[in-house]
């Protein structure tokens, strides 16, 4: 019983952890991406980490920086700006 209580626990955490870590490259992701499309100086370091927290303490923000993640990979800068303004506009200014 113990054995099984330990293993469910060691399951249960490791989930939580690759969710901050898929949060965490969602984050760098996306910003990265608006300063290389949009402002060279931006700080993308700042913007991770605002966006770090932001999704870890709001559910409904890791949503939207899921779906904005998810609408910029694979396009073109002019591309993205156009189809995931809307979707990447509470993630990055």
């Amino acid at each position: 019983m113990l054995l099984r209580t330990s293993l469910l626990f060691l399951s249960l955490t490791a989930l939580a952890r690759c969710g901050a870590i898929d949060t965490v490259f969602d984050c760098q992701g996306i910003c990265a991406r608006y300063s290389s499309c949009f402002d060279a100086a931006y700080e993308v370091g700042s913007c991770t980490e605002r966006c770090r927290v932001a999704s870890t303490n709001d559910r409904e923000f890791r949503r939207r920086a899921d779906e904005c993640k998810a609408c910029i990979d694979d396009r073109a800068c002019s591309t993205a700006t156009f189809n995931c303004a809307a979707k990447c506009g509470c993630v990055v200014p």
